[in-house]
């Protein structure tokens, strides 16, 4: 168990729910109801991925490798989902540029994660 990962994930488990009840009463009636949609859609991925942090951190003892899928997660939350965070609150379309960067870094990490335990030998 790595409690890094576990920390990370439960943090932005919080974070991801903060947000989500922030963007559902605090920003109603701020920005449009396309940004709105925006905000949301990273609210759904930040906690997906949050709990993948997590799942992370249970496996490692176990299976070592499977750590570059919690940072592949980690860095597809800041590039994604914080993207499309500022992305509606600020309105400017050119950081729609990142965001599939962040896309690319959680394919990659469930991706990672598929093949390390596909390549898992459990020791009995």
């Amino acid at each position: 168990m790595s409690r890094q990962f576990i920390i990370l994930g439960a943090i932005n488990c919080f974070l991801a729910v903060a947000l989500g009840a922030f963007g559902a009463h605090g920003l109603q009636k701020i920005i449009s109801a396309e940004a709105l949609q925006t905000w949301q859609t990273s609210v759904q991925y930040h906690s997906f991925h949050g709990l993948g942090l997590i799942a992370v951190g249970i496996m490692q003892k176990e299976m070592n490798k499977v750590s570059v899928t919690g940072w592949l997660m980690l860095a597809g939350i800041v590039l994604f989902c914080g993207s499309l965070y500022l992305l509606s609150l600020s309105g400017i379309k050119s950081l729609g540029i990142i965001t599939p960067f962040g896309g690319l870094c959680f394919l990659a990490g469930w991706l990672w994660l598929i093949v390390t335990t596909y390549k898992f030998k459990p020791v009995h």
